[in-house]
């Protein structure tokens, strides 16, 4: 019997970006398939942003190869472009025109005609529930509404494969809700997406598989559950403020501890049976037996300092 192999969406191989004495991506190697949710996590500074540009032609490799559709993005890119749309994290609408001429001027660089685009826009200002809203000026926009406009531009284009870099940054907590019903729609439909966020839960709801970077490089990668199995654990005790006697007590048991500073971390199968006699050694300390999660997962990898 012979056996079929489908070709990613995006295949990065040793992919390497450099500016001047700094290399921003160090060699990544990953592949995106047809219909997944790929998430690209990473700190301040990682080289998530440099990848996603030169996903969609705005930098140039410096190193090693990238292919989107099983093309080449530094001899055609061209025709990758026409099958991708792209979220930017910039607010680049027009501010002069109507949330409905904003729409209407990108079906043009698409070269789709009128009578195609505008049933096109109806159907996407429904979707990203801004139809009541249309003929309204971007200043008057919320900065949902605006992010919510700028993936409907995004997919105007019938993309087969769809950017996010960081689409839900700034939002409100109901606008970013938003934001993740429409884009788990689009996953329900099949399309592929690549995503990257700095919000943890945005990526676990959202993504089918991820990998963490920092410095250039692949931490880690897998789906949200299976890393946050491997380097959380299913469970996990957290302390919060805990003063010197508490930090000696943990230490002296032994345990698996992440220092937080501000908290303390648990992992593995003590956390269980640590938690338990926490409350029975030092009943008043702020203490809680929760689910690891992916945020978890994040800060033991990637570290606790600030980037700027």
């Amino acid at each position: 019997m012979s056996s079929t192999t489908t070709t990613p969406v995006i295949q990065a191989t040793d992919l390497e970006k450099t500016f001047r004495d700094l290399r921003a991506v160090d060699g990544l190697s990953f592949t995106v398939q047809s219909g997944e949710c790929f998430g690209l996590l990473g700190p301040n500074g990682a080289g998530k942003t440099t990848t996603i540009r030169m996903l969609y032609g705005f930098s140039r490799p410096s190193g090693g190869k990238l292919t989107v559709f099983d093309r080449d993005v530094t001899t055609e890119l061209r025709a990758i472009k026409q099958r991708l749309g792209i979220c930017q994290q910039e607010d680049n609408l027009d501010p002069d025109l109507t949330v409905r001429q904003n729409l209407q001027v990108y079906a043009r660089y698409f070269n789709i005609p009128s009578s195609e685009a505008a049933p096109r826009i109806d159907r996407l200002l429904s979707f990203v529930r801004l139809d009541n809203r249309q003929e309204a000026r971007i200043i008057e926009l919320s900065g949902g509404m605006k992010r919510r406009l700028i993936l409907a531009r995004a997919l105007l284009n019938n993309p087969e494969l769809l950017i996010l870099d960081e689409p839900t940054t700034g939002l409100d907590p109901q606008s970013r809700q938003q934001i993740w019903q429409r884009l788990a729609e689009l996953k329900a439909e099949g399309m592929t997406i690549l995503l990257t966020t700095h919000y943890m839960e945005e990526a676990a709801q959202l993504c089918d598989r991820l990998i963490i970077v920092d410095n250039g490089q692949i931490l880690v990668e897998g789906s949200p559950q299976a890393l946050i199995n491997e380097h959380a654990g299913r469970e996990l005790l957290e302390v919060r403020q805990p003063d010197q006697d508490v930090r000696r007590w943990l230490q002296n048991r032994g345990v698996s501890l992440e220092d937080l500073g501000y908290r303390l971390l648990v992992t593995g199968e003590a956390a269980h049976h640590t938690y338990h006699d926490l409350r029975q050694t030092y009943p008043e300390v702020a203490a809680d037996l929760r689910m690891g999660n992916l945020e978890d997962v994040f800060l033991r990898l990637t570290g606790k300092d600030l980037r700027e």
